[in-house]
């Protein structure tokens, strides 16, 4: 027989002729095999290794029938140049496959110049077969030019959806524990949509699974599309697209095909006549062969089919867009078996396009050296034999790059960071020390220069027994590592970490403690969208349920006094339902067992927002003689009035307070109706009074922030002002010379953080750290203004509201003799000879100024 193929689809396929009102039928007959090379210049490649073809190159087909094949076929070979040319008389070829030349060579063609497309035809053998198939093309060639799309399309999609196929029932064959692993990966690769559900079922369920539903397996892939669009008008992703909203898309063996088969059909069945019809034929490519496959039976009855199958379309090479899954990961070149991940091209993976590819990685004779490479869709990318490589080739750091063939045609792929093994220090992360406990698996985080190229890494108890450690890469050079302590005792342990390519493990010492694990309280607020549960081995809690919410793990924090886990609510919008009051948690632990904790949910946390605020100076704030050049900033001896409306709840209580803290808390005070600080202008708005040096004592300064406080429970902090301390400036004298300094006279200076004599404070003069004196030396002021920055608050620059006093003659006189004085290295100290004036960033130190008894006036005018 020639064909074979299942007889109860017989009434499916039959009905495929009519597709405008039927379902398209599977392709699963099988059809007759071509014998396909193609030659450029000097290099012969077979069919499966060309995804295109270019004038001048020598094609060789050549029918592969059985020996006892009844039916004569003829076949023809149409060569197109577009839909709107039609193609001259001698551009089609014929030959007779049951005798003669063509029985044992087949056909040679040379493609010829302008050339576009490459359609095969085999129709049994009538009188006048051939003119008959000539005619058809050359009335409509727009037609077949469309037909040669499709079935290029069709073919290039099967072929992915096939390799995806092939790997799973392989992979379920040899381990189903893996398709787990692998099922991403083989998606990423042939651009083919996983069910991620199947691989949350049992190992055994997980292949059926995801080869079910295959008409929604294959996703777009713009580079095999773009192969077979070349030179031709309407993608066959659009007609994909029109079809994909009808109710034929779902059915069919092979139903991602499904808008270009019923387009073929649609086109065929408008050539019907009493003598043919026309079949398209899908080709699988293995080697030489083209492997036909049809989903109509053959006719050899009038009307007679012909089958038609596609060639590689006639273009310019469009080499495979290869991307580096990840350009910044670093890779292990000792690693047998590398593989370098690579997406962005299905076609390299599901056929034979790319072929003879390499990394090429460079050696320290800058030589390079090509490591054969072979495309893995169930790995992800390529793998490469390194077994040509060793430590006295390459340096620490290598640079790798794919390169190969497509077609006949090199390309360049993407390049990759390689590293290769070598001696160096292991330690764990600080957090990470004193942490491991036994009777629990516990985590640690272990690094070094690179961690790339780890083998393997096992625990060894004291008894020198290893245990396999788990471990994954988070960083180029940082690994989690999972330690089972579950069966040891406390005491010193040691890692051992083994390289690829090193002969022996580097060792790593490590101490494991012991802990009781206990739940102690879960604490939270009505309507929180967190909690707060506390005891320890909290690594063990899988979740928690209170009120129907479910709670999920988020954050863990270890100390001396035990774990807190936060916990999350999995639907926010659900936890209205926690009310006040008693309650009982459920906690689920990982190893399946649950727990009851008895708790209270606290009411809901109350909040205020702040209306406004203003300040009333005081009387020394005014004799500082310094500007505030920020409204946020409180004078520290100053009062603060503001305002705030409640939210919730939205009245204030009698008892509730605000309280006002600094950053850091150290600095407290409740503002309450009862002590005064809190007025009610009525129940939903407060107005508050605080005075910070009574409040707060003269030590502190910085940021001030408030919250509400109701029954005890305290709500969020918001910003208030910030406390700043002023220092008390006098007078200002400067001498006439612009260039010498002049002198600030005051007290408090040690409150000053810095001098300028620019608004944009350039070149600063700073105030040491503990000065006592009561006069600076400072710059001589530009435009009669000085700048000055508060300690307590460095990041804003305030005016300094002094007029500058010149020096009388007298005055300048001395201050000259004391220059000179200063200068020519006088024994006896000499008056103001401290008035130098510092560089930029040097401190504003005056020597001979220091602080006078308390009895005594302020040191005398210059």
């Amino acid at each position: 027989m020639m064909f074979q193929y299942r007889p109860l689809l017989l009434a499916g396929v039959l009905a495929f002729a009519n597709a405008a009102s039927a379902d398209p039928a599977p392709f699963d007959l099988a059809g007759p095999n071509l014998d396909v090379t193609v030659t450029r210049g000097a290099k012969t490649l077979p069919i499966s290794q060309v995804p295109n073809l270019v004038a001048g190159d020598r094609l060789s087909i050549k029918a592969d029938l059985p020996s006892t094949q009844s039916a004569h076929y003829l076949m023809v070979l149409a060569v197109l140049r577009g839909s709107t040319n039609p193609p001259p008389a001698d551009w089609f070829f014929r030959c007779e496959t049951w005798k003669g030349r063509c029985a044992q060579e087949g056909l040679n063609v040379i493609v010829p110049q302008d050339a576009q497309q490459m359609l095969v035809f085999l129709a049994p053998q009538t009188s006048g077969d051939f003119r008959t198939l000539v005619d058809a093309v050359r009335a409509r060639p727009g037609v077949f030019v469309r037909t040669s799309q499709d079935l290029n399309q069709a073919t290039l999609d099967r072929s992915r959806l096939e390799s995806y196929l092939v790997a799973i029932r392989l992979l379920n064959a040899a381990d189903p524990a893996k398709l787990q692993e692998a099922a991403p990966l083989l998606a990423r690769s042939l651009a083919i949509k996983v069910d991620e559900k199947c691989l949350e079922r049992a190992a055994q369920m997980q292949a059926p699974c995801l080869m079910q539903g295959q008409a929604a397996l294959i996703l777009d892939d713009l580079h095999s599309t773009s192969i077979v669009e070349a030179l031709t008008s309407g993608a066959a992703g659009d007609l994909a697209m029109q079809a994909s909203s009808t109710p034929q898309l779902g059915y069919g063996y092979y139903s991602p095909y499904v808008a270009s088969v019923m387009d073929i059909a649609r086109i065929f069945d408008s050539f019907r006549t009493a003598q043919y019809q026309y079949i398209a034929a899908l080709s699988a490519q293995h080697g030489n062969q083209l492997a036909l496959t049809l989903n109509t039976p053959p006719s050899f009855q009038d009307p007679k089919s012909v089958l038609v199958a596609a060639l590689p379309a006639v273009e310019l090479a469009q080499p495979p867009p290869l991307r580096a899954v990840n350009p910044k990961e670093t890779l292990c070149a000792r690693k047998p078996d590398l593989v370098v991940p690579v997406e962005g091209a299905p076609l390299v993976f599901a056929t034979d396009y790319a072929h003879e590819v390499a990394l090429t990685v460079s050696t320290k004779d800058h030589k390079g050296l090509d490591l054969p490479a072979r495309a893995d869709p169930a790995r992800g990318g390529f793998v490469v034999d390194t077994s040509a490589l060793n430590a006295a080739h390459a340096d620490d750091s290598i640079e790798g790059s794919l390169h190969g063939y497509w077609g006949f045609e090199k390309f360049d792929g993407p390049s990759f960071r390689l590293v290769n093994t070598r001696a160096q220090a292991w330690e764990l992360a600080p957090n990470d020390q004193g942490a491991l406990i036994v009777g629990r698996e516990d985590t640690v985080h272990l690094r070094a220069g690179s961690v790339a190229c780890i083998d393997r890494i096992v625990l060894k108890d004291p008894a020198g027994k290893e245990l396999n450690a788990g471990w994954k890469g988070i960083d180029a050079n940082e690994v989690e590592v999972r330690l089972p302590l579950q069966a040891l005792t406390p005491g010193a342990l040691t890692l051992a970490v083994t390289q690829y390519g090193a002969s022996q493990p580097q060792s790593l010492e490590l101490r494991a403690f012991s802990e009781a694990g206990h739940i102690d309280l879960f604490s939270i607020h009505a309507e929180d969208t967190a909690g707060i549960l506390k005891g320890t081995r909290l690594d063990e809690v899988a979740g928690l349920v209170i009120r129907g919410i479910d709670f999920a793990p988020a954050k863990l924090s270890r100390s001396q006094s035990g774990d807190e886990l936060s916990l999350v609510a999995q639907d926010a919008q659900a936890v209205s339902a926690i009310k006040p009051g008693d309650a009982t948690a459920r906690i689920t632990l990982k190893d399946g067992r649950t727990l009851d904790l008895k708790t209270f949910v606290n009411a809901p946390r109350p909040s205020a927002a702040l209306i406004g605020k203003s300040v009333q100076p005081s009387a020394l704030s005014s004799e500082s003689n310094i500007l505030l050049g920020d409204q946020n900033e409180l004078p520290q001896d100053a009062k603060l009035t503001f305002s705030v409306r409640a939210k919730l709840p939205i009245v204030f209580g009698h008892d509730e307070a605000i309280e006002v803290a600094t950053a850091d808390e150290s600095f407290s005070s409740a503002l309450t109706i009862g002590n005064g600080g809190i007025t009610l202008e009525n129940s939903s708005v407060a107005v508050a009074k605080l005075n910070p040096s009574k409040a707060f004592g003269p030590s502190a300064f910085g940021p001030l922030r408030f919250r509400r406080v109701a029954n005890g429970v305290m709500g969020d902090w918001h910003t208030l002002a910030t406390i700043v301390r002023l220092p008390v400036l006098k007078e200002l004298k400067c001498p006439a010379a612009n260039d010498l300094p002049c002198k600030l006279f005051g007290s408090e200076l040690f409150l000053v953080e810095s001098v300028s004599n620019e608004a944009q404070f350039g070149h600063p003069v700073q105030v040491p750290d503990g000065f006592t004196g009561y006069s600076l030396s400072v710059p001589h002021p530009t435009d009669g203004q000085l700048f000055v920055k508060l300690r307590d608050d460095p990041s804003a620059i305030h005016a300094v509201a002094l007029a500058t006093q010149e020096l009388s003659s007298e005055q300048e006189a001395a201050h000259l003799a004391a220059r000179h004085a200063a200068s020519s290295g006088a024994s006896e100290p000499v008056p103001d000879a401290d008035l130098k004036l510092p560089t930029a960033g040097t401190p504003a130190v005056t020597p001979q100024s220091p602080a006078p008894p308390a009895t005594q006036p302020l040191p005398p005018k210059l």
